[in-house]
């Protein structure tokens, strides 16, 4: 009989949530779901960012963006508001199941509460968990989502968007950042919120 680690079985039902996700992406000629696309590449990013992670910083990427497309943005008011509490609303959601599935797995108490903080995005900027999960947040974004969402948004409102992102990552991710692979008018933008 084999046991499994409290956070292998965490994982594997983190990866079976995400793996619920009806909408598909197609990555190198395979068709996944999104959702697990995307924590796949989370944690290929935290591999980046840091030489050995510790398990409760793994499990806080994986279950960032934990069953997402459940409540869709448009539910929400249009704006930065509407925007803000969209993504507080989720980040709760998403640390509350990723708590309640460890607990399960046999974490105690306070190992679960100490990854919903990292997912809640609670101590950014002070606490090196929940920065990783913002760093690897927004790698993710610039380098999946930045080109397709600078076609939708006003140019100003744009550079303001950079520089908020930029300003919640730390100097390692920055330097990530700055060796994606972009398009030129994609780059353009980036330089330009950065020199102002």
């Amino acid at each position: 009989m084999t046991t499994t680690s409290p956070y292998d079985q965490t994982l594997a039902a983190l990866d079976a949530l995400h793996a619920e996700d009806p909408r598909r992406v197609t990555v190198d000629g395979e068709s996944l779901p999104m959702e697990l696309w995307h924590a796949g590449r989370m944690s290929a990013w935290l591999e980046q960012l840091e030489a050995s992670p510790d398990e409760l910083v793994r499990l806080a990427v994986r279950g960032q963006h934990l069953q997402r497309w459940q409540v869709p943005r448009g539910d929400y008011p249009e704006g930065r508001v509407g925007y803000l509490t969209w993504r507080r609303d989720q980040g709760k959601r998403a640390g509350e199941t990723t708590a309640a599935l460890m607990r399960e797995a046999g974490y105690p108490e306070a190992a679960a509460e100490q990854v919903a903080r990292m997912i809640r995005k609670q101590g950014l900027g002070r606490e090196a968990g929940t920065q990783a999960v913002e760093d690897c947040a927004c790698l993710v974004f610039l380098e999946n989502y930045f080109a397709d969402f600078s076609k939708q948004i006003d140019h100003d409102h744009l550079i303001r968007i950079v520089q908020m992102t930029w300003k919640k990552m730390s100097p390692q991710a920055h330097a990530l950042a700055l060796e994606l692979p972009m398009t030129a008018e994609a780059r353009a933008l980036v330089e330009e919120a950065l020199a102002g």
